[in-house]
Order: structure tokens, then sequence, then C-alpha cells
């Protein structure tokens, strides 16, 4: 069962992840609202892994992916983008984000995603 932390502004998606993670049989260990508490979050917990939305006030997506991976080389993330967010996704997996996963979330894709990344 893996440990995961995650990162949204909105805390419905925040549940709605949660709640595919847990039925896909892992266990979220923490969530953050913005990228700041991210890595917080991610320095106290050390998940397994993190999913981490792009658009987020404080410190956004792209940003906390770069600052997690200075803190952490080895981290696995899997970023969360909105529909036409696909420039970002690509600077994303340059910058070593594992995949990527669209809003609205299906569970499928999700899972998907995840597994593969805590199998890299």
């Amino acid at each position: 069962m893996a440990k995961i932390l995650v990162v949204d502004d909105a805390a419905f998606m925040r549940m709605m992840m949660k709640d595919i993670l847990l039925k896909g049989n892992h266990e979220v260990v923490a969530e953050a609202e913005d990228g700041k508490k991210c890595l917080l979050e991610y320095s106290r917990v050390k998940p397994d892994l993190v999913t981490l939305d792009i658009t987020m006030p404080e410190l956004d997506g792209m940003n906390a992916l770069l600052a997690l991976k200075k803190l952490d080389p080895a981290v696995r993330v899997v970023m969360v983008s909105a529909m036409g967010q696909q420039d970002i996704v690509i600077q994303a997996i340059k910058a070593g984000a594992k995949d990527f996963v669209v809003k609205p979330f299906k569970p499928d894709r999700v899972l998907e995603a995840v597994n593969k990344a805590l199998a890299s």
C-alpha cells in the first residue's frame, strides 16, 4: 500500500482524488491546498508519491514540482491538470513528473498513472 500526498487547492478535488486512491488500495497520508504546504507535508510524511495540481495559489504546481525535485531528486509526482494545460504538462514531464491526469478525473486513469509512477 503506497503512501500518497494529495495536493489541490479545491477541497472537493482532494476528496475525489482521495476516494479514488483509497478504492485503489492506496493510503492518503496527507493533503495540502497549495505548493508551500505541499513542501512542508512532503518533508513531514515522506510519501511514496505526490499528486500535484498545476493551478494553485501561493506556489503553483510547476514550481512546487521543481522545489520537490530539489528536496528529493527521487520524488515521484503525478501532475493533475485541467483541460487546455498541455504546454505546462509537457514542461512538468520534462522537469521530472512521472505522468499526468486530466480533470475531471477518470478513476481508472488516475490509478493507472499512480501505479505506473510507483513502479518506476
